[in-house]
């Protein structure tokens, strides 16, 4: 995979596609200059040459696509949009464990920063199932993989999604108990998606943004977490720790860039480099090792959702359970019911399900999953017209959720992408969950470092904010 932009984005699977692919695509720099330019031939193998008018030909160079190109687009979104970003790659990672190399041998050891690698649940799934490996054989693996690399320390999203969730929950109630003096608190959105929360920035704005969920993604929260947390812990500035996270999701390094989660006090993002499984897949390729045949290492617990000495997850699907758990939450808070086994109603397809709970004939609480943009433009035009009827809607971007992330590791010539996918499930719906309302060492950090759970630092440092995207083109009226 390339470590920088290609000319086009790279886009896999798409079946739910938005709108032409020209509104992403810069396919040649042309230098301009005073004068006529003639025409521009395409080769057989996709390369540009400008013909002058009077013969004279040059190779043209592709365009790199900027990040803020990117962000400042309003073109088209996809379900699995790859957007390869300079400093967003397995090379990044390699280039400071190199430096930090140089200054351990040059004895300039205050320049060396300490590196923290956090992997998604999703992403272990998807290598485990590569590697015919299980996830706890996968996290030591893993874990050895990394430090062998020069990593300090290697932790795990389920830690922070504890976090998400339970803040989403929250939220929720709050959102739930406010609907009749405000008129946009409900239906409450989930926000976990990156691709979701683009696309509804660029696109739909003002009526959409007020509806999305406040709470920061389990990346972001873990960024949080290890850089003003953990860093803390260990004595180091922001600046003094690269992190990295290992993300089912190409849109994950998008959301690693904003600049909402970048501090102008330190100058450092709260996560500075997003890989994906398939990368890490490469990096394996590229030390000649198969995950496989690596020794295991102990696991790091300290920012870890560790039970006894196996990694746990969470109830619910594979994008985290939010669903699963706002409902169970809710239903406890608002009408003391307790909920053990939710029932999903399979609508339209299968990524677009409800939860209806009732009591004597009235629905308390009715909520829905949608995932793929077929179903999330389904529900946004819903909400513009003023009748979504889901007092919340659990959103991704990708078909299927997290688990079929355009970062995870393509299917094997022998089986086709479904079968990878129901590999992936099986093994991820596997793991023993913990409820995040019963994790002790979350409690703790809520006590000892965010001053409880309603708190002005909570409330800085769990949540965030969206912002409207001006439109700046429209793809059906580019002319070529």
């Amino acid at each position: 995979m390339a470590s920088h932009f290609s000319g086009a984005l790279q886009l896999t699977d798409l079946d739910d596609y938005i709108t032409p692919s020209q509104e992403c695509i810069k396919p040649v720099k042309v230098e301009r200059r005073p004068g006529k330019v003639g025409k521009i031939r395409i080769e057989d193998d996709g390369s540009y040459f400008q013909v002058s008018e009077i013969g004279e030909e040059k190779k043209l160079e592709k365009a790199k696509i900027t990040l803020n190109d990117c962000l400042a687009c309003s073109g088209c979104i996809t379900s699995a949009e790859t957007v390869l970003i300079t400093q967003q790659s397995q090379d990044e990672l390699y280039k400071v464990l190199e430096q930090n190399k140089i200054a351990m041998q040059n004895g300039n050891t205050e320049e060396r920063k300490l590196v923290v690698v956090s992997i998604a649940p999703q992403c272990r799934a998807s290598l485990a199932v590569k590697y015919n490996l299980t996830l706890q054989q996968t996290a030591r693996k893993l874990t050895a993989f990394l430090k062998n690399l020069g990593v300090d320390h290697v932790f795990d999203t389920n830690f922070s999604r504890n976090f998400s969730l339970l803040e989403s929950c929250r939220e929720f109630v709050s959102r739930y108990r406010e609907r009749e003096n405000n008129k946009t608190a409900l239906p409450m959105l989930a926000s976990a998606c990156p691709g979701w929360i683009c696309y509804a920035e660029k696109t739909h704005g003002s009526y959409v943004l007020p509806y999305i969920s406040t709470t920061k993604s389990p990346q972001q929260i873990m960024g949080s977490l290890v850089k003003e947390y953990f860093g803390k812990l260990k004595g180091q500035r922001p600046d003094q720790v690269y992190h990295v996270t290992v993300m089912p999701c190409f849109d994950k390094k998008l959301e690693a860039s904003r600049s909402d989660f970048y501090s102008d006090v330190f100058s450092t993002r709260d996560v500075d480099c997003v890989i994906t499984s398939g990368e890490v897949e490469k990096m394996l390729e590229k030390e000649g090792i198969n995950l496989a045949d690596v020794s295991e290492m102990s696991l790091d617990t300290i920012l870890s959702n560790v039970f006894g000495e196996e990694l746990v997850g969470h109830d619910g699907g594979g994008s985290g359970g939010y669903l699963e758990h706002i409902i169970k939450y809710a239903a406890k808070e608002l009408f003391d019911l307790e909920l053990q086994n939710i029932e999903y109603n399979v609508l339209r397809n299968k990524d677009f399900q409800e939860v209806v709970i009732e009591k004597d004939g009235q629905v308390l609480l009715k909520m829905a999953l949608a995932y793929g943009f077929r179903n999330i433009q389904n529900i946004v035009q819903k909400i513009k017209r003023k009748k979504c009827q889901y007092h919340f809607v659990e959103i991704m971007a990708c078909p299927s959720g997290c688990t079929n992330g355009g970062g995870q590791i393509r299917n094997d010539p022998d089986e086709t992408a479904n079968e990878r996918l129901t590999r992936v499930n099986e093994l991820y719906k596997s793991e023993k969950t913990i409820s995040p309302f019963d994790h002790a060492d979350v409690k703790r950090i809520y006590d000892e470092w965010l001053n409880g759970t309603d708190s002005e630092k909570s409330n800085s440092l769990l949540h965030t904010q969206y912002h409207e995207v001006e439109k700046m083109t429209n793809a059906l009226n580019i002319k070529w």
